[in-house]
């Protein structure tokens, strides 16, 4: 019961007070809203609770669970942890699909626009991957840093032609992340992200298993280039139908997936559940405070989750920089992936190739292949060690071969 409870702490947590929070929410507005009436059948209090209030909480929920769990998806495959939606054109892409649909295509509607932002977004995030994929240095600041350029240059562009077919009154719509407008009949496209999320969980080991880089997938038998488009399509999907319906909404992909992971560590299986709770959280938070402030009047959740996402970014830039990664930590990630797993090899998951619904005829290279680099990898450390600690004073064969192992 101990370990359950620890185990599914964190869920229990965030669902409880997501349920409280979403029974606030109901009932908060500038028009009341009371239990006994509702229970009473008044007419009126139904009709806002179906056509307004009830859209506008759902809007919110999968608002929140698509871009914390898209984030979480990007980070994974692109193995860093500042990339999310709006770190990686995603957002930005997905806005100038819309500006296009509205601009060559006025009478579209909501899925009309979405296929737009869908077709645009994951184009931008393609390129953003391939972008990163000819960066020789990986520096956990410079990949963000190539998707935040790339952004600003299609803003810019989206910027532009709005402003020269007069085009800016419309794009204010999609550019502010706001739920004001949520009403019954324009906002149904954002429940695409269900299904999505639930591919999502149902891949989520091949999305682990890609994160590790391409020869590791290649060797466990996993078609590293058909799951990485995978998962950039399902984000780009979960981003495109949120932007269409709620706008821009900044920093959830990219703050939600770091708190969850510096709590409950990189598997995927094991932080999907708890980063779309915590999303969700966050966003309807961030709504509450932005509807309360300055009653009746409301600010855009972007104005809200802005000012604390950043205050809360520029902690995790510090934190990130400070416990950088080490190969214990992959070493350890690893076998978590497998854990639980029908394998071989308790250490190295061989056989997990079967779990992921491939050949299994690779365990024993697989396996062979970890050990001998795990070994090797002790057999350097242990090497160093004694070379550190008879620097210039050993004559011993081993520290010279060592000697010209570490300069060379």
């Amino acid at each position: 019961m101990r370990a359950w409870w620890l185990n599914y702490r964190l869920s229990i947590v965030l669902t409880v007070a997501l349920i409280v929070l979403s029974v606030v929410s109901l009932f908060l507005g500038v028009l009341e809203l009371s239990v006994g009436n509702l229970l009473a059948g008044n007419t009126e209090e139904i009709e806002l609770l179906l056509i307004s209030r009830l859209p506008r909480l759902m809007a919110i929920l999968l608002t929140g669970m698509g871009l914390a769990v898209a984030g979480l998806i990007m980070q994974s495959l692109c193995r860093n942890k500042f990339v999310s939606p709006s770190t990686a054109a995603t957002i930005s892409s997905a806005q100038l699909g819309i500006l296009l649909a509205i601009l060559f295509w006025p009478s579209s509607n909501l899925v009309e626009r979405a296929f737009f932002a869908f077709a645009c977004a994951l184009a931008g995030t393609m390129t953003f991957a391939y972008l990163i994929g000819k960066v020789q240095f990986k520096d956990i600041v410079l990949v963000p840093l190539v998707g935040i350029m790339m952004g600003n240059i299609l803003s810019g562009i989206t910027n532009f032609l709005a402003f020269k077919f007069d085009m800016t009154q419309a794009m204010a719509s999609f550019t502010v992340g706001h739920f004001s407008t949520i009403l019954r009949g324009n906002y149904e496209i954002v429940y695409l992200v269900l299904p999505l999320l639930a591919v999502s969980c149902l891949f989520a080991r091949h999305f682990n298993i890609v994160g590790l880089g391409k020869g590791v997938a290649t060797n466990l038998g996993l078609n590293y280039q058909l799951f990485l488009f995978m998962g950039l399509a399902l984000t780009s999907m979960m981003t495109a139908s949120i932007v269409v319906v709620v706008g821009t909404v900044s920093y959830v992909g990219l703050i939600v997936p770091n708190i969850i992971t510096i709590y409950k560590g990189d598997n995927l299986n094991n932080t999907i559940l708890d980063t779309a709770l915590a999303g969700a959280l966050l966003v309807l938070s961030c709504d509450l405070i932005g509807r309360v402030i300055i009653a009746p009047y409301e600010l855009p959740i972007e104005l809200i989750i802005g000012f604390l996402g950043s205050i809360v970014f520029i902690g995790l830039i510090f934190y990130r920089l400070r416990g950088h990664s080490s190969s214990s930590t992959q070493k350890a990630f690893l076998r978590s992936i497998f854990s639980g797993s029908p394998t071989s090899c308790g250490a190295c998951g061989a056989g997990a190739v079967d779990a992921v619904g491939t050949v299994g005829a690779a365990s024993a290279a697989n396996a062979a292949a970890y050990h001998e680099a795990e070994a090797t990898v002790a057999s350097k450390a242990s090497a160093r060690g004694h070379h550190s600690r008879h620097r210039g004073g050993c004559s011993s064969e081993h520290c010279k071969v060592t000697a010209v192992e570490m300069e060379g």
